[in-house]
């Protein structure tokens, strides 16, 4: 390859338009990839439960992607043709690097899009692939909290590479143009999205696009250099993330420290959106935003991480809304407990296994099947809420979108519902399993009930608590010898926390007291010793 090549870049967003197909070529392919899953027609029926409003099928020929239909689908069906879409990309991408890599010895990489509208792809499958874990981000302003998305998807990223620095490959320098309302960035946000990013692993940035274009479906997108030219903010903005960039030079290569853990998974994601569930409300990433909001608010810095990963270096593991996992994956977290870890578990978790199955054990207790002998609870049944219905819990937290009937059996109840379908039943549960501790929330919390109960788990924990305002972002890097702080402030107030070291932005030096101006970016370079 010519010697300015560094790194190879397959396709572009694969499967971001294009992840779903369900002409008959794809028939086939979903037909043959089914065949290797189950080997026999009849583990596929059993698999899928096709006794139920007899569907069975006699033969492979018979079995098609899951179309349109006249009632609702079956849910095992869905799952399976969207393991198998992701499945068929990521196939795509290994014959495209086969071809690359017998003619060169750089690394290969695809761009993800580890973001909130995009969910086609499990890419804890495709990570081990990837030479450099990459991926595209723009702030989503259709959310409650685009910032604490973004600490999310990078967080996520960085899980997806292991704890090992990654590459952004996108973002953007002020708005997009693919939302319903494309918001510009104010002033000092394009710095403070960009830090957020490097502070949270990433070890190189790149924007699109260059030039802003004139014509075309994207010419109100941003771009590095915009319409009005470089008399402009955004110019001028791109050129202090140049500065500050350069000036971070000695991060690259460090790794993020994280003693909390979010266990978040793809196709937990499919399975709890498919038809016929209690909720349709109910949304997946919407419980997996909310606690990690919860947990941010506290000002913990978090790992995300799959289903069966190793929980040992982790003081807490937080388990939103994990409706589908295999019996090892429950085994995993269930031991962590037992060998003193906390875990917090909220509604709907544990409910089935990777067949869409409902666990139910041998004493007839079902929900939430996989964790309740870890949480101490069983529900009898489920009772999802209006939307706009609140309800109110016995230590004035509210609640909405789900409540159930739990049963404890070994767990202590920590509230109760004071209101609504369940009124009288336990709310919150915490449960001692083995040397650990398991907390269960039967209900979605609002935001600052969970924030408060999240502070008072952590508070219990080893986790040493940064005590900076809400607001006010500290992520922590370490490699080399050297520790280096982040502190980004997103509040309109300067704040002052204790320091010492060399300031790598302003290249100042800090001894005892370090203020980070408001809406301002600060990385603190320390020594270790």
């Amino acid at each position: 390859p010519h010697p300015a090549v560094t790194l190879w870049h397959v396709s572009n967003e694969l499967g971001c338009h294009n992840a779903l197909c369900y002409c008959d070529v794809s028939a086939a392919a979903f037909r043959r990839w089914l065949q290797l899953r189950y080997v026999t027609i009849e583990g596929l029926n059993d698999a899928w439960g096709t006794s139920f409003w007899s569907q069975r099928y006699g033969a492979w020929a018979e079995v098609l992607p899951p179309r349109d239909t006249l009632s609702a689908g079956n849910p095992a069906h869905q799952l399976d043709f969207a393991r198998f879409s992701s499945d068929e990309l990521l196939d795509f991408y290994r014959a495209e690097t086969t071809i690359i890599r017998s003619a060169s010895a750089k690394p290969v990489t695809t761009n993800f899009m580890v973001t909130a509208h995009i969910r086609t792809q499990d890419y804890w499958q495709w990570a081990p692939e990837m030479d450099i874990i990459a991926n595209d981000h723009y702030l989503d302003n259709r959310l409650d909290h685009p910032a604490s998305e973004l600490a999310f998807a990078a967080d996520a990223t960085r899980g997806l590479a292991n704890g090992a620095p990654w590459m952004l490959m996108e973002t953007s320098t002020s708005a997009v143009s693919w939302q319903p309302r494309n918001v510009a960035k104010v002033p000092g946000e394009l710095l403070r999205n960009v830090a957020a990013h490097v502070a949270r692993g990433a070890d190189a940035v790149c924007f699109f696009q260059w030039r802003a274009s004139r014509q075309g479906a994207e010419k109100f997108h941003s771009a590095l250099l915009p319409h009005s030219g470089t008399d402009s903010k955004i110019w001028r903005e791109t050129l202090a993330v140049g500065r500050m960039l350069s000036n971070l030079e000695p991060v690259a290569g460090s790794r993020v420290e994280a003693s909390v853990a979010l266990v978040f998974s793809w196709q937990s994601w499919w399975a709890a959106e498919g038809p016929s569930q209690p909720s349709g409300d109910v949304r997946y990433l919407d419980q997996v935003h909310r606690a990690y909001e919860a947990l941010r608010s506290t000002g913990v810095t978090v790992d995300i991480v799959p289903a069966g990963a190793r929980y040992d270096d982790y003081a807490i593991v937080v388990v939103p809304c994990l409706y589908l996992l295999s019996d090892e994956e429950a085994t995993t977290i269930a031991g962590y407990v037992s060998g003193g870890g906390t875990a917090i578990v909220t509604f709907f978790s544990g409910v089935v296994d990777e067949h869409d199955r409902i666990r139910v054990d041998p004493t007839g207790a079902a929900h939430p099947g996989a964790f309740s002998e870890m949480l101490g609870v069983w529900t009898e049944e489920y009772f999802p809420l209006i939307p706009d219905q609140r309800v109110t819990l016995s230590t004035g937290a509210t609640g909405s979108l789900w409540s159930e009937v739990a049963r404890p059996t070994t767990a202590s109840v920590v509230s109760t519902f004071v209101d609504g379908p369940v009124a009288g039943h336990p709310a919150v549960l915490s449960n001692r399993y083995g040397a650990g501790r398991a907390v269960y929330i039967a209900t979605a919390l609002d935001a600052p009930s969970f924030a408060a109960l999240m502070s008072g788990v952590v508070a219990d924990s080893p986790v040493t608590l940064p005590g900076l305002p809400v607001g006010v972002e500290r992520v922590v890097r370490v490699g080399g010898g050297t520790r280096f702080t982040f502190v980004i402030n997103h509040t309109v107030a300067d704040v002052t926390i204790n320091g010492s070291g060399t300031e790598l932005i302003t290249a100042a030096a800090v001894d005892g007291q370090w203020i980070i101006p408001a809406g301002s970016v600060r990385v603190l370079s320390e020594e270790l010793t």
